[in-house]
């Protein structure tokens, strides 16, 4: 069965750290404002002042302290992640998870944080939220769906999301645990520590800034590992600006999924908002919920 962090109270501690790419402090400014109106103490991270001029936040060793550092703060309830892109998974190997395996704590962020979504899943069974991060507070703004999501997932409130149908979608319903994330990432842990068992699962995958043909290829490395035979179900969320080469591909993002997975039978349900745009809805990974696909509407909640 899957471990719950426990869920916030007003008075507990999010930390903020960068465990991939660099962002500066000036960025977070809105979130930490947020976080604070909404209830919550606020410890930023070293990382957040690296003075690194190369892409990270920091040398890995220094990502690594940080990380650790708020992962066995007791004082620390949550962890946010500031910002994704490269580097989580060069550090993955070395964090000691003996502590948060005791007590865990919510580890909140999407894109490159993927990796430890399904590292902590696939090791220690204990649930993660895929959701926005800290930069989103400003530029999808706090009142959006995707930052309201986030604080009524770290109370406890279980979701229920509904949006309109896609003449793409596959019709049917489906329970089981949830696990996904970023593309380039489910398709980067392949055969890793962090590899991921996606059997009776429902998945879901985003991505941003890829060449259609590489989006085809990440799909079969799924396929080809056994990734998507044995889906309960398949959530298609925003594939934001997709890249083509000269010589065009042929297919846009909704054909080459839906020619990927046309031999199984699970529903498959597209367009669903998790993604790098603003409509980044949060997520609670490892646990249960239900999907529903009709001709008129997608209903995905947590059970």
């Amino acid at each position: 069965m899957t471990k719950i962090p426990a869920y916030l109270k007003k008075g507990d501690t999010i930390g903020i750290t960068c465990p991939a790419g660099f962002m500066t402090l000036e960025r977070i400014a809105v979130c930490v404002k947020t976080l604070e109106q909404w209830g919550y103490k606020v410890k930023v991270g070293s990382t957040l002042f690296s003075t690194s001029e190369n892409y990270f936040s920091g040398s890995d060793a220094e990502r690594l302290a940080d990380f650790q550092r708020m992962l066995d703060d007791d004082n620390i309830n949550a962890i946010l992640c500031g910002r994704g892109g490269y580097g989580t998974g060069r550090i993955i190997e070395e964090i000691d998870f003996k502590k948060f395996r005791k007590k865990p704590k919510w580890i909140i962020g999407f894109s490159d944080i993927t990796i430890l979504h399904t590292h902590i899943f696939s090791n220690y069974n204990t649930a993660t939220l895929h959701a926005s991060m800290a930069a989103a507070f400003a530029d999808a703004g706090v009142k959006s769906k995707a930052i309201q999501s986030l604080k009524a997932a770290l109370t406890g409130k279980p979701a229920k999301y509904s949006i309109s149908s896609s003449v793409y979608n596959k019709p049917g319903e489906a329970s089981g645990t949830l696990i996904g994330g970023n593309l380039a990432l489910l398709a980067h842990v392949v055969g890793s520590s962090s590899d991921v068992n996606t059997k009776n699962k429902i998945l879901f995958i985003e991505d941003t800034g890829e060449y259609l043909y590489n989006i085809d290829r990440m799909l079969y490395q799924l396929k080809r590992s056994g990734k998507l035979k044995y889906l309960a179900g398949l959530v298609v969320g925003g594939f934001t600006d997709m890249k083509d080469t000269q010589r065009p591909f042929g297919k846009n993002i909704y054909d080459i999924v839906s020619e990927i997975i046309q031999e199984y039978n699970y529903p498959v349900c597209f367009d669903f908002p998790v993604s790098h745009d603003k409509e980044n809805y949060a997520l609670k990974t490892g646990v249960k919920w239900n999907l529903k696909i009709s001709g008129k509407k997608t209903v995905l909640k947590e059970i």
